[in-house]
């Protein structure tokens, strides 16, 4: 199971300095990812975000947000439910564990947990600190 935080689902779902890696890890190691209702919100959210920075128009944000749809209904995504109450404790343990020492926003001890309490095995990021903590949490991490 292969979980791929948001900077990495955001490069696949609109053009940023990240996709063409994005892509060529897809095309080398083909799998599917999982997908929370988590990562689809805040996925849908950066791409708003994006708008709203200028970074590109209503109609693009559109139809990156029917390329994730696409991409559910075409098993690269499947969908995925948390046990929140087990992704907070996760996250807790890994707070008090490597926060200190490697300055782990808490969106990124979420997603590792997340990773962790869906049992996944390999972790995808385009963040050099959530790189480290999911190498720390035992994860195959890899940063594109």
């Amino acid at each position: 199971m292969v979980y791929a935080d948001t900077s990495f689902l955001f490069s696949i779902a609109l053009h940023d300095a990240n996709t063409a890696a994005a892509f060529t890890y897809l095309k080398t190691h083909p799998t599917s990812l999982v997908f929370t209702s988590w990562q689809r919100c805040e996925l849908r959210n950066a791409i708003q975000l994006a708008v709203w920075r200028g970074n590109c128009d209503a109609i693009l944000a559109r139809r990156a947000i029917e390329k994730i749809s696409a991409d559910v209904a075409a098993g690269n995504l499947v969908e995925s439910q948390l046990d929140w109450q087990d992704v907070l404790l996760i996250a807790d343990k890994l707070s008090d564990r490597h926060t200190a020492a490697l300055g782990v926003r808490t969106l990124d001890l979420l997603h590792v947990a997340a990773a962790v309490s869906l049992g996944a095995k390999n972790f995808i990021t385009c963040d050099g600190r959530q790189l480290a903590l999911a190498n720390a949490a035992g994860l195959h991490a890899n940063k594109i």
